[in-house]
């Protein structure tokens, strides 16, 4: 929800060996709707796919990044040939804290906003996991985004309904990484509903992940691709979708 790309750092050098790497940013008072979000996002990959045709693409969401990926594949279902799905924060529309996070976030001025997201990095992140300069690297994320923006997102979350995507459009393999020690989100049972929509799919289980799984030490994103025969041979261009 940060809207940057800086938190996929830690996993960019072995990254960069198999994948071509675009990231999407989202400029930190940007108040674009789902509609307008997609379009853009699609049009950044038309464009990509005509400067290279033959190349594959992967499609990634992390949180947040989770919904725009999963509206954009349903949406425009030829657009990538595989779609990773990072803790999507699908499941936050049923949440109750949701209507009580973006209302605050929407009253708070700017100093006081800054500081509660120290509050929210113990529901983030199993801070063992994750480096001090990575745990740093998220709160400036945070920080970054105005507090009406971080309202607007919020109210976007909660008019995401899964349940109303024509999910059925979406072939091409789909793979979950879900956190089991999520406490933010229940995203290994979030992982179980997506699998019983999306029947090209398996749920790859972190059992000691926080939410934000990408910055720990001891997740290799490559890994699990590689792992879970999720790769095509040679390189490809792969898009990030921010959190």
């Amino acid at each position: 929800m940060d809207g940057s790309s800086d938190l996929l750092r830690p996993q960019l050098a072995d990254l960069k060996s198999a994948f071509d790497i675009r990231c999407l940013s989202i400029p930190s008072d940007d108040v674009t709707g789902w509609d307008g979000l997609i379009e853009q996002i699609a049009d950044l990959i038309v464009r990509e796919k005509q400067r290279s045709p033959s190349r594959r693409i992967y499609l990634c969401g992390e949180s947040f990044g989770g919904c725009l990926g999963l509206k954009l594949a349903a949406q425009f279902p030829r657009l990538c040939d595989r779609l990773i799905l990072v803790n999507p924060a699908s499941s936050a529309s049923r949440q109750p804290w949701l209507d009580f996070g973006a209302s605050v976030a929407q009253r708070l001025p700017s100093p006081l906003y800054r500081l509660s997201t120290l509050g929210l990095l113990p529901l983030l992140i199993a801070p063992l996991r994750v480096s001090i300069p990575s745990q740093q690297d998220l709160l400036t994320a945070m920080q970054s985004v105005s507090p009406p923006s971080a309202a607007w997102r919020l109210s976007l979350l909660r008019q995401f309904v899964l349940e109303e995507l024509p999910l059925e459009r979406i072939e091409q393999p789909v793979l979950v990484l879900a956190s089991g020690s999520d406490r933010l989100l229940p995203s290994v049972e979030e992982a179980g509903k997506l699998e019983s929509y999306l029947p090209n799919s398996q749920t790859v289980l972190l059992p000691d992940s926080g939410h934000a799984c990408l910055l720990e030490k001891d997740v290799g994103f490559r890994n699990i691709l590689k792992l879970h025969s999720f790769c095509f041979d040679g390189s490809m261009p792969a898009l990030s979708l921010s959190r």
